[in-house]
């Protein structure tokens, strides 16, 4: 089941956030900057902040009661692909699986509804970011109809530097 995050979910999104983060990325930078950047982007004021924005739009993936992901995506930001300037476009921010769950079509179920969530508020567009060494990754998004921009954006892990990706998928 996917449901809608709220208020509640401040420590679950804290809990799946910080630990999926730390699996993909907490081998490519130092120990001080994985804990300055999960504390940045994971702490309880930041995660309730963006759960309270009505702009921000969070949904986990649910079975049996246990969390195994979640996504978030908005258009709260300007596109930073020149190419979409003019077009109507939505950026999947996230879209973290618990490693455990990999596999397990948790993934899909999650893209599946970040799509039709996009074509139902009329967007024309989604894009996200994708780090360039995460192969995994950016396999399933092409598998699901994205395609590499080659447009590159500097996504620095506290001093560590890293590059990746913006990936467009067409709605249509």
């Amino acid at each position: 089941m996917i449901r809608r995050g709220d208020l509640n979910d401040v420590a679950l999104l804290q809990t799946i956030g910080r630990k999926t983060f730390d699996d993909t990325f907490g081998n490519t930078c130092t120990l001080e900057d994985m804990r300055g950047v999960l504390e940045l982007y994971f702490n309880t004021e930041q995660c309730a902040l963006e759960l309270s924005d009505p702009q921000d739009n969070f949904f986990f993936f649910e079975e049996e009661g246990v969390a195994k992901g979640y996504m978030r995506i908005n258009a709260k930001h300007a596109c930073p692909l020149e190419s979409l300037s003019n077009q109507r476009s939505i950026e999947l921010v996230r879209l973290y699986v618990l490693k455990e769950y990999h596999g397990a079509g948790v993934a899909n179920e999650l893209m599946n509804f970040a799509i039709a969530f996009a074509r139902e508020h009329g967007y024309e567009r989604m894009y996200l970011s994708v780090w360039e060494y995460n192969f995994r990754a950016r396999g399933f998004y092409e598998k699901h109809g994205f395609v590499n921009s080659g447009v590159q954006n500097d996504f620095p892990l506290g001093s560590t530097p890293q590059t990746d990706y913006w990936f467009v998928r067409v709605l249509g």
